[in-house]
């Protein structure tokens, strides 16, 4: 069985990151989707939040594992015993920050394989925070987010006001 780890702070999950999950689940058997926990970040979701989001986005989905992860990468890959490390890539800025992290990642653990998977043409522009500052302004984001988690993320969203 091929398993491979997705990770990111998933704040909040957009139409890229399921793109990502998506081609995942053409390659491998198992998709772990890591929610990471990261100190230096200033979340607008809890961790718990961004889990159930992605739990809920991918229900009817066996084969996807939503967990939250407060530790480097490379640990949850030697806990979930894969090498198989996924990385979403938009553009070149993307590319050469996750290029610097699998050298870094590297000297961690010999055996990683490093996969980058480029977003679409249309979707390179989609991030967390293009949803995060639509909301802030009050501006359309159905492109970027996927329909089936929108109105939780509303419902949790207003909870913080």
């Amino acid at each position: 069985m091929k398993k491979c780890v997705f990770a990111g702070t998933f704040d909040p999950p957009t139409t890229g990151h399921r793109e990502v999950i998506d081609k995942c689940l053409k390659i491998f058997d198992e998709v772990v989707v890591a929610v990471m926990v990261n100190a230096r970040k200033s979340p607008l979701l809890t961790e718990e939040e961004r889990a159930q989001l992605l739990k809920k986005l991918y229900a009817n989905e066996p084969r996807v594992r939503v967990e939250i992860f407060g530790g480097a990468a490379v640990d949850l890959l030697k806990k979930e015993n894969t090498p198989f490390y996924v990385r979403g890539v938009r553009n070149t800025v993307d590319f050469e920050y996750e290029n610097a992290d699998r050298f870094a990642n590297e000297k961690l653990m010999e055996d990683i394989v490093t996969i980058y998977i480029p977003a679409k043409q249309n979707s390179v522009h989609i991030s967390s925070t293009l949803v995060k500052n639509s909301v802030k302004f009050q501006k359309d984001f159905a492109d970027y987010m996927p329909a089936e988690i929108r109105g939780l993320f509303l419902e949790m969203i207003q909870n913080k006001n």
